[in-house]
């Protein structure tokens, strides 16, 4: 009997870990997406947009394997989410208007990516046994740094960094994950609430409208910071 149950327990595992799997692919193919229309929008050529693709579907990964030293990076011990995310590519640079023409739809399951992705940082930085916020940063990154490095290369300011309440639900969910290990959940459903936590309130504020403050006070221009700079020096150069 206890035989055949620790039989059930492993064979449960894997189920469970090949769902997680088969998210984890679903969420690299809509980060691709998202990554390629950057591209088409951009209007770069047909490698370019492959390559926006790539790094925004598997650069987060990518990042937090450095960070955590897990090497060779998941990316390329496993071809599938490069190749996804290339194929996603090529799908989008002679699709691009029609997928562009449903957005919206591309929006909510960027949401499911978002979460998908924060569970399985922080789940990867416990396996290897990281602090807390190192978790946290390990899901945050994840979900976040393949769009930050899009950004960086298409010359604009990340938007994770700006006013969009999209890092945030991310860390939300990843703080609710730390608080879910204290209890005596499997992995699989602290992975789900996690993953539903980020999706809901990324939802929740697409549909609201809701946004981070944004810093709105008016400082001089750098060319006016090192004038009076400069201008200051001289004072006290004359004084």
């Amino acid at each position: 009997m206890d035989k055949w149950f620790d039989s059930a327990s492993i064979a449960g595992m894997d189920i469970a870990q090949n769902i997680i799997y088969l998210f984890d692919l679903f969420g690299t193919i809509i980060f691709a997406i998202t990554g390629a229309v950057k591209g088409v929008r951009c209007k770069l050529d047909f490698l370019g947009v492959i390559v926006f693709a790539c790094t925004v579907g598997c650069g987060g990964g990518m990042l937090r394997d450095v960070l955590i030293g897990c090497t060779p990076v998941a990316a390329f011990s496993n071809g599938a989410y490069i190749t996804v995310s290339a194929l996603t590519g090529l799908v989008v640079f002679f699709c691009a208007p029609k997928i562009a023409n449903r957005w919206n739809v591309i929006v909510y399951c960027d949401a499911l990516g978002l979460g998908v992705f924060t569970a399985i940082g922080v789940a990867k930085g416990a396996q290897y046994g990281i602090g807390p916020v190192g978790q946290l940063l390990c899901g945050v990154f994840t979900a976040v740094g393949g769009g930050v490095v899009r950004d960086i290369m298409s010359k604009s300011v990340p938007v994770v960094l700006t006013s969009d309440f999209y890092a945030t639900a991310s860390l939300a969910g990843g703080l609710l994950y730390l608080l879910l290990e204290k209890t005596p959940l499997p992995l699989f459903a602290n992975f789900l609430i996690c993953t539903v936590t980020v999706v809901a309130l990324r939802i929740l504020a697409v549909a609201n409208h809701i946004h981070l403050p944004v810093a709105n006070v008016r400082l001089p221009d750098e060319d006016d910071w090192r004038l009076f700079h400069g201008h200051s020096r001289r004072e006290q150069h004359g004084n």
